[in-house]
């Protein structure tokens, strides 16, 4: 049911309804199917009886709430109506199998099953449904023939409309009921008055011709630009059927394309075409259509056909070659309803509605985000524009949301059985047409796709690392009241249910990673108490790890900042300890820092238990690119960018600034940025922090085609790895783990829009599609360097023989055996760590 503002008090205004009724109608249109069906899917038919097209330029139709007396919507028509033909006027957020139908769209409030529905010529009332003045209650009528959750369709024995539109009115004397959602018959009715309609379906009626005659050429149809010359005009085709998408969920029509010997050799015109029939045919038939020619949501088509199956087993026509990327996406227009072929070998770039929609985005390739490899502006712009040519939807030619099964891939989608971006495809056959703003390919063979990007099984690691740091983002993770209630919270799982499977998987995630210290992204910032999001998820860590190990950085405050999610830390007390104050960066540290867009930085110094070697790690979310920052005057610029980016380029000076300035307390130079900084490689704010005198590990490593998270079916890295320079020495590797931004959003924790079955079939308690961001690990080798030049030598062992016999400072690092004292026993044990023989400089 759409909704609508309540009901007002109904008053009986005879002169009102009087002065609808007085004109005579005409007896030529008359409303042929009503649709009144779940949410938003409601359509009118409306037939033309007599034997000539009638111009619908002075129709509209009125729609009466609740029982008023004045107008509450009027819809002026528009284009006409063929020679016992009909027209269908639908609302603008009705199904796909609907819209494929329809003539006209509207997207207003619409009628429930008590309003009433007039159709007018000029002033003159042509038909009603419903009476005018009267609020039912829910519905005229009863059962399948009432006006409420249900398809009505005229019975033929009705030849004029219903001009009486204060009478009382039973749906049951001239309309035969059908189940809510039925649209098998819409845009196809068969009238009985004035010689016959269009039946849109079978092998008879209508006004086709005989199999063999003149017909319009379908390049005459579409014609060399974006829409048909021929809108309006209802003509026949005879072609060949090479796509049939009638079964039950599928589009409710077909494609023809002309034999190869009637193709006009004109390259700007397409040879296929789409038929919105439900008329019995099949792949390989020849046949006759008649129809009105009509743009439907960018597609040309035939609409209210008639079809004649005129022979069956025909030879297919030559499908156009396809390949990526095209010169312009014009070219896409010139085989718009044509069978194709691919042969290259494509990849897939994302699957995010997948599961909701049955889309799979391919490309020739991998397609980048611009500003992850090229600097903003001109070359990222430059760079999109070559994406947006490289690139093709396939569609399942489903109708529905979704869909149980997902059949791609074959034989459907499982958790055991996903498509990741990177996975590839090759020898595709289909068809072409344009739905929802983009071109898309409908498959009519079974892709078989390649698994070329196989699922990782654990994050790529240095073995000779003693120190390895993680970053996730952690996706909403909210734990209602922290003992089993409080749900649905702001974000994050709705039920207690969904948080255990989000739990599951994120902890199945984090002890895969096998880091030592972990920073944690988009958790619940509900403080570090005992029933606190963090403290949670800690004690989770070590059930699943079978250890005691791990603990939470307690910064000392309630909350960090005002927002509902924060960042954090943890750690392996066995394999490193935290030292030092847990410092926080927010906008009373540095003005520059906005800590009401950025949420405030954490930063930890970890030292290793085996050797006493220190770094300092800091854990960031800048503010997103999704939401905007006019209220700062931080527009997006049209750059590549986004939203916000002078607040993330102020963050990361202000964090720059602020680790110079030693804010945990440690006496060590050896700094690692990570986190969400919602910007790409190439972005300002990262070569702001570049100049500052850090290096990009996961570039270093991964090079130009590294990447943590997948928009809009282009990689690129927002989670990011910067080393000091007196870190980056000690680095021996760091990569991104590839759990998350690969795989379907389906196949997630949540409940939402599955089904019973896939409830159980989208879900395993592992780590994949835990999040949205992939985790990122880097691998440390710390030494005590004393002096900052990345090594261990004699300078550093000169340093802790020169203080011998003072008194240690806090976390002074001198203390090289860490027994409270400085004296020759440190010496001895840093010459063991030398980086050379003979603890020699070079």
């Amino acid at each position: 049911m759409t909704f609508r503002p309540l009901k007002t008090l109904h008053q009986p205004l005879a002169i009102a309804i009087a002065s609808l009724c007085a004109l005579p109608a005409s007896a030529d249109l008359y409303f042929s199917e009503y649709v009144e069906g779940s949410s938003n899917n409601k359509a009118l038919e409306i037939y033309n009886s007599s034997n000539s097209a009638v111009s619908l330029s002075n129709y509209k139709v009125e729609m009466y709430f609740n029982g008023s007396t004045t107008t509450g919507l009027t819809i002026n028509l528009t284009g006409s109506i063929p020679a016992q033909g009909v027209f269908v006027l639908a609302h603008g957020s009705a199904s796909t199998t609907i819209l494929a139908t329809a003539n006209q769209t509207n997207s207003a409030g619409w009628y429930n099953g008590d309003d009433a529905i007039v159709l007018k010529n000029g002033n003159t009332i042509i038909d009603s449904i419903g009476q005018v003045g009267v609020d039912p209650g829910a519905e005229w009528g009863t059962g399948l023939t009432s006006t409420q959750d249900n398809t009505l369709r005229r019975k033929t024995s009705t030849t004029t409309g219903d001009v009486t539109i204060s009478n009382a009115f039973d749906p049951a004397a001239e309309w035969e009921g059908y189940a809510q959602d039925t649209f098998d018959h819409l845009g196809t009715y068969q009238g009985s008055s004035n010689g016959g309609g269009n039946t849109g379906g079978g092998n008879t009626g209508g006004n086709t011709g005989n199999c063999g005659q003149a017909a319009t050429l379908i390049s005459a149809v579409q014609g060399s630009g974006a829409s048909s010359p021929l809108v309006g005009n209802t003509l026949s085709i005879e072609a060949i059927v090479v796509a049939d998408y009638q079964n039950a969920n599928q589009l409710g029509g077909f494609f023809v394309q002309e034999e190869d010997a009637q193709t006009d050799s004109n390259a700007q015109t397409s040879e296929g075409i789409y038929i919105a029939s439900t008329s019995a045919v099949n792949v390989g038939d020849r046949v006759r259509i008649s129809g009105s020619v009509a743009e439907t949501f960018g597609v040309t088509q035939l609409a209210s056909a008639t079809v004649t199956v005129c022979a069956s087993g025909q030879t297919l026509p030559t499908p156009a070659n396809v390949s990526l990327p095209v010169a312009s996406l014009d070219n896409f227009e010139t085989i718009e309803g044509m069978s194709v072929a691919i042969s290259q070998t494509l990849t897939v770039n994302e699957t995010y509605q997948l599961g909701r929609y049955g889309q799979v985005l391919l490309a020739n390739g991998r397609l980048q985000t611009p500003t992850n490899i090229v600097e903003p502006g001109p070359a990222a712009s430059a760079l999109q524009t070559q994406n947006n040519l490289n690139k093709l939807m396939m569609d399942d030619a489903s109708n529905l949301q979704n869909p149980d099964p997902v059949i791609f891939p074959a034989p459907g989608l499982s958790a055991e059985n996903t498509l990741r971006s990177g996975d590839t495809v090759a020898n595709l056959q289909g068809v072409i047409t344009y739905d929802f703003g983009v071109y898309r390919l409908l498959p009519t063979s079974t892709p078989n796709f390649i698994h070329t990007n196989a699922r990782p099984l654990s994050p790529i690691t240095d073995s000779a690392a003693n120190l390895k740091i993680a970053s996730f983002n952690v996706l909403n993770f909210f734990n209602g009241n922290g003992t089993g209630g409080g749900f649905p919270t702001s974000r994050g799982a709705n039920t207690a249910a969904e948080f255990a499977r989000q739990k599951a998987k994120i902890v199945s995630a984090l002890a895969g990673l096998n880091a030592d210290v972990i920073g944690l992204i988009e958790i619940e910032n509900d403080g570090y108490g005992s029933t606190s999001a963090i403290a949670e998820l800690t004690a989770a860590l070590n059930t699943a790890t079978g250890s005691s190990a791990w603990k939470f950085v307690n910064p000392g405050r309630n909350k960090i900042g005002s927002d509902e999610i924060a960042v954090g830390f943890v750690y392996r007390s066995d394999k490193a300890s935290a030292i030092g104050n847990a410092a926080i960066l927010d906008s009373s540290i540095d003005s520059l820092f906005i800590d009401t867009k950025n949420r405030p930085a954490l930063a930890q110094s970890f030292r290793v238990n085996s050797n006493r070697a220190v770094a300092t790690a800091v854990v960031n979310h800048f503010k997103s690119k999704g939401s905007d920052c006019n209220d700062l005057g931080d527009l997006d610029i049209g750059d590549g960018q986004g939203n916000c980016n002078i607040t993330r380029t102020q963050a990361a000076a202000a964090l720059v600034n602020w680790l110079n300035t030693n804010p945990t307390g440690v006496n060590d130079r050896d700094y690692l940025i990570i986190g969400d900084l919602n910007a790409y490689a190439k972005e300002n704010p990262i070569t702001k922090i570049i100049n500052g005198g850090y290096t990009d590990l996961i570039n270093k490593f991964g090079g130009s085609s590294a990447y943590s998270y997948v928009f809009d079916g282009q990689s690129g890295y927002l989670d990011h790895g910067l080393a000091s320079d007196a870190l980056t020495p000690q680095v021996l590797f760091a990569a991104d783990w590839h759990i998350n931004a690969d795989e379907p959003i389906s196949l997630d924790y949540n409940t939402e829009f599955k089904s019973a079955v896939q409830l159980n079939s989208f879900y395993s308690a592992d780590a994949y599609r835990s999040s949205d961001h992939d985790p990122l690990v880097v691998s440390l080798k710390l030494v005590l360097d004393l002096d900052g030049d990345g090594d261990v030598d004699k300078n550093d062992v000169q340093i802790v023989t020169n203080a011998r016999g003072a008194i240690p400072t806090a976390f002074d690092q001198r203390d090289v055996n860490g027994d409270g004292a400085i004296n020759a026993l440190d010496t001895r044990a840093l010459t063991l760590q030398c980086t050379r023989t003979g603890c020699a400089t070079n």
